[in-house]
This record gives C-alpha cells, sequence and structure tokens, in this order.
C-alpha cells in the first residue's frame, strides 16, 4: 500500500513564496557595493526574482543551464538565488578569492552561459574573459550608474534594465526536486577543485534543519528574529541564510564586501541583528574591535560559527565577557548542516570549564544524517569520545559525489560505497556529539577559506634551486592556520626565503603565500615515498610565525 499524500515537489521558488505571502513585510537590508544601505522586503524581492527569471528566459537560458554569480553578499545577489534557481537553471556561487587559473577551470568546467559580476570583481572578470569558453554573456549585478562606460568585457548587461523590460507576472514552473539548485567549488588536496551540486530538494531539507529549533536554539516565541550571513555567499549558499531567512519570517541583512570590524558592528547595532554567521577570525575580529573601543552587543545573542575550530579563549570570551551563545559546528561543502550547533535538551544546566567543553565540540549529529569514524583498514570504531579515525557521513543532505563525476575518492576525501569520506579526523560521543582531531593531512584552512598545500608545494617546486617542499600549517593568532613552506635546496643552491615567495607571487592566490619559508637538510617520507606530514607538524608545532608576533 501507497500513501495517499501529495506528490508535491520540494523546490527553492517555494521558499521565497512563503516568505512573500505570510511575511511579505519583513524587511531584507543590504549594505550595497558603494557602501549605503538599501532595505526592501520580501514580497518585494518575490516580484524582482519573478522579473529576473522572466529576463533570463529572454536571453536564452534553459532549465539545468548554469549561471555564475561572481560577487560579494548584497540584495542583488540574493535575488538570484530564486530568480536563477526558480525558472529552472542553476546557479553557480563563484568565489573570487580563487586564484585567476583555478577560477577559470571552474567557470569551463560548470559550462556558465552567463557572468554576474559588480564593481568589485569586473577586473577579475576581465582578466578571465578570454579563457572562458562557454560563456556568452556578463551581467553587471550592481548600480546601473556605476557600471563602467568602457570595459574589455564582450557584453555587459544591466541587471536593472533586465528587470524593468519584465513584468512580473509569472508563475515558478513545478519540475523534478532532485534538479540541480546550486553548485559551489570545494578545493580538495590534490587536483583541480571539485563541484558540489546541491538539488532542490536537498537545499530545501537543509533549510528545515538549519532553520528549526534543535539547530540553533534559544528562538523566542513570538520574537522578531534578524540574520546577518558575514559568511560570504560563494561559502556554501551563505550557510543557507539567503533560504532559512526567508522561510523562518526573520529578517536578513547582507554585508556587502566591508568585513571590517567597524562597519559589522555598525550594521549589527543600526538592524538590531540577534544571529551573526561567520568564520571564527571574525569574530577574532569583532572581539578585539569592541575591547578597543569599550562596546557591547546590545540586540546580538548568537555567534554561529564554522569553517575552522576557533580557539577556546574566543569561545569563553564570547560567552563569559560579552554573554552571547557561542555555537560552532563542523562542516563542510558537501554536508552542510550534517551537524547542528544547538545543546543537547539537558546541557542548558552546564556552566563553566563543563558548558565550553561541549562548545568546542564540533556540533551534534543532524537528524537524517549517519556519522562513521574508521580505522586505516575501515573498521568501524565505537563511539566513546576517545577512538579516533576519518570521519565518514551519509544522508538525504550529503554530496554522492561531484560535478561530471571527477575526484572519486582523492587523497582522503570523496565518496566511496555511498558514504562521504570528509578528510576529517575525529572523535564521536556516545550522546551524537562530533569532535574533530585533526584535519584532512594535506590541506590549510586559514580565516575559514581552504589552502591546497600541494598546489602551493608544486608551484614552489618550479623554483630551479628547490629540489622538494611541503607545506603545512601552522598557529596564526588572526588566522587560525596560516601556510609554512619547508624546502631542501638542490645541492649548491643559495635562495633564500624572500626570494622564494617572490618568486610565487605570480603563480597561486595571494592570500596563500606562505608566511615563512625554513630550509632542512632532508624531508622525512613514509614507506611508500611520500612526505611525512605529521612528522612535520610534529617539529614545527612550536613554530612562530613572524608576522604572528606582530598580530
Amino acid at each position: 500500500m501507497r500513501g495517499l499524500m501529495m506528490n508535491v515537489p520540494l523546490l527553492v521558488s517555494s521558499m521565497i513564496d512563503y516568505a512573500a505571502d505570510c511575511h511579505g513585510s519583513v524587511e531584507i537590508v543590504s549594505r550595497e557595493m558603494d557602501g549605503e544601505i538599501r532595505r526592501y522586503t520580501y514580497g518585494e524581492a518575490r516580484q524582482r526574482c519573478k522579473r529576473l527569471a522572466q529576463g533570463l528566459i529572454r536571453l536564452g537560458v534553459e532549465p539545468g543551464e548554469v549561471v555564475g554569480g561572481l560577487a560579494w553578499n548584497t540584495r542583488r545577489y540574493f535575488e538570484c538565488f530564486y530568480g536563477v534557481s526558480g525558472m529552472g537553471a542553476v546557479l553557480h556561487t563563484l568565489n573570487p578569492r580563487l586564484f585567476p587559473e583555478q577560477l577559470i577551470y571552474i567557470i569551463n568546467h560548470a559550462e556558465d552561459k552567463w557572468l554576474c559580476v559588480d564593481r568589485g570583481t569586473i577586473e577579475l572578470a576581465e582578466q578571465l574573459a578570454p579563457k572562458l569558453t562557454t560563456v556568452q554573456g556578463y551581467i553587471w549585478l550592481d548600480d546601473t550608474a556605476a557600471r563602467p562606460a568602457a570595459t574589455s568585457l564582450p557584453s555587459l548587461l544591466d541587471y536593472e534594465e533586465l528587470l524593468a523590460a519584465e513584468d512580473g507576472r509569472y508563475e515558478w514552473p513545478q519540475f523534478d526536486e532532485n534538479t540541480a539548485s546550486t553548485i559551489c567549488f570545494t578545493s580538495g588536496t590534490t587536483g583541480h577543485p571539485k563541484g558540489v551540486v546541491y538539488s532542490h530538494r536537498a537545499a530545501t531539507l537543509i533549510t528545515m534543519t538549519g532553520g528549526s529549533q534543535e539547530f540553533m536554539g534559544g528562538h523566542g516565541n513570538g520574537a522578531r528574529e534578524c540574520y546577518m550571513p558575514v559568511a560570504p555567499l560563494f561559502h556554501g549558499n551563505g550557510w543557507m541564510m539567503p533560504y532559512t531567512a526567508p522561510t523562518s519570517g526573520s529578517k536578513l541583512v547582507l554585508p556587502g564586501r566591508n568585513y571590517e570590524p567597524d562597519k559589522l558592528y555598525e550594521l549589527i547595532e543600526d538592524e538590531g541583528v540577534t544571529m551573526v554567521a561567520g568564520v571564527p577570525t571574525i569574530w577574532l575580529m569583532l572581539v578585539d574591535f569592541l575591547r578597543r573601543s569599550n562596546r557591547r552587543f546590545s540586540t546580538l545573542r548568537t555567534a554561529l560559527m564554522s569553517g575552522a575550530k576557533p580557539p577556546r579563549n574566543l569561545i569563553e570570551t564570547l560567552e563569559g565577557e560579552f554573554g552571547l551563545d557561542a555555537a560552532q559546528v563542523w562542516g563542510m561543502t558537501e554536508a552542510l548542516c550534517a551537524a547542528q550547533p544547538g545543546l543537547k535538551q539537558g546541557y542548558d544546566q552546564l556552566t563553566g570549564a563543563d558548558r565550553i567543553d561541549v562548545k568546542m565540540r564540533g556540533g551534534r549529529i543532524a537528524f537524517g544524517t549517519k556519522y562513521r569514524i574508521v580505522d586505516d583498514d575501515g573498521n568501524e570504531l565505537p563511539w566513546d569520545g576517545k577512538s579516533t579515525g576519518d570521519l565518514l557521513v551519509r544522508g538525504p543532505i550529503v554530496a554522492s559525489g561531484y560535478l561530471k563525476d571527477e575526484g572519486g575518492i582523492q587523497g582522503a576525501t570523496g565518496v566511496k560505497d555511498g558514504w562521504l569520506h570528509t578528510g576529517d579526523v575525529a572523535c564521536i560521543h556516545a550522546d551524537g556529539y562530533v569532535e574533530l582531531a585533526d584535519r584532512s593531512k594535506d590541506v590549510i584552512k586559514s580565516g575559514g577559506e581552504w589552502i591546497s598545500s600541494v598546489e602551493v608545494e608544486n608551484a614552489a617546486m618550479g623554483h630551479p634551486d628547490v629540489y622538494e617542499a611541503a607545506v603545512i600549517g601552522v598557529h596564526h593568532p588572526k588566522w587560525q592556520e596560516r601556510p609554512l613552506l619547508i624546502v631542501v635546496r638542490r645541492e649548491g643552491a643559495e635562495a633564500g626565503a624572500d626570494e622564494i615567495r617572490d618568486w610565487l607571487r605570480d603563480k597561486i592566490a595571494s592570500w596563500w603565500l606562505p608566511d615563512d619559508v625554513v630550509f632542512i637538510d632532508e624531508l622525512p617520507h613514509t614507506a611508500t615515498g611520500k612526505v611525512h606530514k605529521l612528522t612535520l607538524r610534529e617539529r614545527f608545532a612550536e613554530y612562530t610565525l613572524p608576522q604572528s608576533e606582530a598580530s
């Protein structure tokens, strides 16, 4: 016997419809690229999203085709999450911080047909354009008056003119909920970045988890919540806040591209923000600003962080000194909201060090996902809070593979036998809390951004004086980790640290540049000939970077 329930597909367009129909007067507030504040409502946003869908159709965009977004957190980018995906196309969120060669690969690999840019990314787009093989045009995702009079881009359509030509009388199409909605690329430890393709179904399920009381906790019954994703919209769809805020009826504040702590504080206070999401580096900067200026938050209640494990003293400071609910949670592009930071029922009575101990874990397993930890031979380990092994996850909101099936298991990450191998080493406590013991051996997290040690190593070994090189992450007081380049010179070579760093400047992204270079006689190797980075991490565990002292 089959159930007699309506088979209505789960589509992201239903989220903006719900927001407009049930709390259409709630505001979206955006700091635009010119620094000015713009505000409008969910009801007004829906009409603009529908006009965007009509405009894209008029441009010839077909369902399943890809529209790229190379832009910062503004209201127009927010509209792309619904206007693009709602008409059946796929929004490809691009990280403008990536090295140009990576962006060229990503855009060509995803086969972006149109690329949206703003004043913060147009120069980068002009640099990329000659090597983009599928992009047929560009859309100016910014104020009309700021559109450049001259550009080397082959075409640059104005977003507002595109919308103004449409009437907004558009019905969202219904289609298979497993249709792709967005693509986010994640850099692995080897090879090219890999594309994580979210479906409408998964996006909806993630939103239901991320917007639930269980996920965050502390929502007041009938209280007006206000979310601000400092996490860029190209980071896992802005940690899904473009979806969770509309579906929960929460005011949404978008900070644009200016992440200076005084500007973030100004927005938080002026707009009555109650929940902010950002990597630990953002919170370190905000804490420093608050202390130096002798200020406090008057409305902010929750500090959500992910992307890197924060230092314990940051959690202690946010909770003890500033009275915030500091919530940090494990996550990755392939498994958004597979863990939840909200305290387990009964843990509200924890105080002092016991409370911080729980907060320092990576959250607890979210409903619908399964976790395993296994040893090097694939044997499952117990949930005892002590046994550590490779972390594996699966579930309806976990990636089943990568765009065009490239990757598989690369190094320690990928999908095998129905399980996502995360590349993280962890233990699981008996109550379902996951606690990371180490990260993937080949990747560094700096301020929440991935840095591929392999790509930096390969670039360094292109220097004529470098025989062998390895990159590891070492502690940094602001960015959590920064890369340290360890070099074995060729016999008779005399290249110094400055010369090698200068060599790397035009070969890797600027923020990937190692903070220091050290020279040793020989790198440790495993039996299979691989560099044994665990030995290097142990050797340089107390290493202090030159910039760290200044920080």
